[in-house]
């Protein structure tokens, strides 16, 4: 017993054999972790540090001229900023839940019921992973066109809800949760939405916790809708407004450059911080540590 409390695999305290660990995760630690602090201390840089040479990652004299300068331009638009906001998180909170309830129940309707036509199904999802955005933009400004959907926030919705990918991987864990659990949730009487809610959910919550993150990332970056689906400025979101103002002329001049880093970090942070509180959940997704 005291030789294998000697060599455990995860011990709570450091020992010598954990060196050559940190020696190869360290260096991958930082390569990832630099241009996050790069983005970071980049917004609060001064003019000077801005086009220093060679560049710095941490900057010597913070300030928050950049954000000053940053609102200052929303002001002197039509439309204040705040408007912006308010229109990326309804359209992001909304879509990143619409996204979840489907994509889970579609999950496992296709891994637990059977219904004819099932396979099909499934062999248009995994069809579907192929196509990059560009490929369907046509046919989805079609649809929205047809439905009636121009410059209103469900243009901004709808096209984003269904994601293959997170559908995929939500059915890849609700395939490990054993049928004998369904089967005896029916015997006691149980319900299917009552088994997708009370025995499903929390089952799979690493996936669901995966799936909200890469629907967040492609909801809160996203800049199709506001370009081809809508004319009024005051529906259109904050990621739009953000590059619209990067791309101007006044911020593609020497002054400018400290919007676009203050700009940058404000869209940048949001992912940051919901990976952060969702992270022990997407290392679990990483890890395929599935249904115990």
């Amino acid at each position: 017993m005291a030789a294998y409390k000697g060599h455990r695999m995860n011990p709570d305290k450091f020992e010598r054999g954990q060196i050559k660990i940190y020696l190869f995760v360290v260096p991958l630690v930082l390569i990832t972790g630099l241009p996050i602090v790069f983005i970071v201390f980049h917004a609060f840089k001064p003019m000077e540090e801005l086009f220093a040479f060679p560049p710095k990652f941490i900057t010597t004299h913070p300030t928050l001229d950049n954000f000053r300068k940053l609102f200052k331009a929303s002001r002197s638009a039509g439309i204040p900023l705040s408007k912006y906001v308010f229109n990326s998180v309804l359209i992001t909170v909304v879509t990143v839940f619409a996204s979840l309830f489907f994509s889970t129940a579609a999950a496992y309707a296709l891994s637990k019921l059977k219904f004819k036509g099932r396979s099909a199904m499934l062999s248009i999802n995994q069809f579907a992973l192929m196509f990059v955005p560009v490929a369907v933009m046509i046919p989805r400004y079609l649809v929205v066109n047809k439905l009636g959907l121009i410059d209103s926030y469900w243009a901004e919705i709808l096209p984003l809800i269904p994601l293959p990918v997170a559908l995929f991987l939500v059915k890849q864990f609700v395939d490990q949760v054993p049928d004998s659990l369904i089967e005896a949730a029916y015997m006691d009487g149980a319900k299917e939405f009552q088994i997708y809610r009370k025995i499903i959910l929390p089952m799979i919550k690493p996936a669901i916790a995966t799936a909200a993150i890469l629907v967040f990332q492609q909801v809160w970056t996203n800049l199709e809708a506001a370009n081809y689906y809508i004319n009024d400025d005051g529906l259109k979101s904050l990621a739009f407004y953000m590059s619209t103002l990067t791309s101007t002329t006044t911020t593609n001049t020497v002054a400018g450059q400290g919007i676009s880093a203050a700009a940058s970090l404000i869209m940048f942070l949001p992912n940051l911080i919901l990976f952060c509180i969702l992270q022990k959940n997407v290392m679990n997704t990483m890890a395929h540590s599935g249904i115990k």
